[in-house]
């Protein structure tokens, strides 16, 4: 497959497509789950939401999930939608208000459904309390502080970003790309892996040297190629949050140069991807079909993103 935006340039996946069988049920379902929670957004909004097909793209990373966890994978990924709105929006959260999010959040996936935070209340704490329901119940605690961490991560960074917004500070392509790891909330993603399997690796394992590598790869190339079909979105609100932009701006080259030069960064980090792939060792039979799910989990989210952006309606493309 050869995806692309804005004309050029093109990426080249090598990773096959996979999609659910169950992903346009479950978006049907999804619409109707929402309309319980009485989002403050308009008819308009609420059609581009459904419009988006959420749904489709947890089904493009978890293919071989049940229709059931479907479900509660495509609500958690549409609350995490919700949030990057919240953070996005051209009237968009200030930094103490996204600090209040990451506290309650927080404090919720530690403490249970009964703790409170008042920077955490209305519809979207009510969205993750149901979305978090099914996960809490099954999934053992040494899981669910993997999670947390992994959802404690990406609220730090989605704070850090709004401290950079409100000061006007755009931040080098050094201080961005760990920034954006944090942001694009692909190690959640990743850790919502154990969730479909029901086989928690070890810590030892998950936190391997080689599949930290792997999964920061990956992360890298559906985070840049995210970057580069929301350019021009990004050019308007994100203050240099945007690699393409940071490129440009520490580089002081035209923005169709700097396209390029991410564009290059994109095939070498794939190409990377496929020789880290490679080398993965043996964790003996007990463990080695679960590691090989969860490294398909991350290739499918690379493919999954650069398909889904091209078929969503979040993301018009040319």
């Amino acid at each position: 497959m050869t995806g692309g935006s804005l004309g050029s340039p093109r990426f080249d996946c090598p990773i096959p497509p996979r999609l659910s069988p169950h992903a346009d049920a479950t978006q049907e379902w999804l619409s109707t789950w929402l309309a319980r929670f009485d989002l403050p957004l308009d008819r308009g909004a609420l059609d581009r939401l459904d419009r988006a097909g959420i749904a489709r793209y947890a089904g493009r990373i978890y293919p071989d999930v049940s229709p059931t966890d479907l479900r509660t994978l495509a609500a958690l990924f549409t609350w995490f939608f919700l949030v990057d709105d919240l953070c996005d929006a051209p009237h968009r959260s200030t930094p103490e208000e996204v600090d209040g999010l990451r506290q309650g959040v927080v404090r919720l996936l530690r403490a249970g459904p009964r703790s409170r935070h008042p920077g955490f209340t209305g519809p979207l704490r009510r969205m993750l309390v149901d979305a978090w329901r099914a996960p809490r119940a099954r999934m053992p605690t040494r899981w669910q502080v993997r999670f947390t961490d992994a959802m404690a991560h990406h609220l730090d960074g989605a704070w850090r970003e709004s401290v950079n917004k409100a000061a006007g500070r755009v931040p080098t392509v050094a201080e961005y790309v760990p920034l954006r790891r944090a942001t694009s909330a692909a190690y959640v993603s990743y850790a919502l892996v154990e969730f479909v399997t029901g086989q928690v690796l070890p810590d030892v394992v998950y936190h391997h040297p080689l599949l930290v590598r792997i999964a920061e790869t990956a992360n890298d190339l559906l985070s840049w190629f995210n970057d580069v079909v929301s350019l021009e979105r990004d050019r308007v609100g994100a203050g240099g949050h945007n690699l393409v932009l940071a490129t440009a701006h520490e580089r002081g080259v035209p923005v169709e140069t700097a396209v390029a030069l991410v564009a290059d960064a994109w095939r070498a980090a794939m190409d990377r991807f496929v020789a880290l792939r490679a080398t993965v060792p043996s964790f003996g039979p007990e463990l080695d079909r679960a590691v090989a799910v969860h490294l398909d989990a991350m290739a499918n989210s690379v493919r999954g993103t650069i398909d889904w952006t091209l078929e969503s309606a979040r993301y018009p493309v040319p």
